[in-house]
């Protein structure tokens, strides 16, 4: 019997399903996460790169990416930064750190 989706895949839908909403397609090109406890919390660290064409619909949803809400069942993300952002003339590419939490 499946529980279903890990808390990782949530995550990676929960962005991609924000970007597009946005406005802004992107596609995840690599996607790492970690187990993280603390004395009262267990989570994931996760790192996660997108790239997508440059946009001001991009900038707009990259910089309100700290601040988003994320509906992920069984998890809160307890933070999400934009840590590395590349661009090119076609591509822009960004890496996204984000600490997931169990809320149970």
């Amino acid at each position: 019997m499946s529980r279903g989706p890990d808390v990782a895949t949530m995550l990676e839908r929960a962005l991609i399903a924000q970007a597009r909403n946005a406005g802004c397609p992107v596609t995840i090109i690599e996607s790492d996460w970690t187990r993280w406890a603390s004395a009262t919390f267990n989570g994931a660290r996760h790192n996660i790169v997108v790239a997508a064409p440059p946009s001001q619909a991009l900038d707009a949803w990259l910089a309100a990416l700290p601040e988003a809400e994320f509906s992920l069942r069984g998890h809160l993300v307890a933070d999400a930064t934009v840590a590395k952002c590349h661009r090119t003339t076609d591509q822009v590419t960004a890496t996204i750190e984000m600490l997931t939490v169990e809320d149970r």
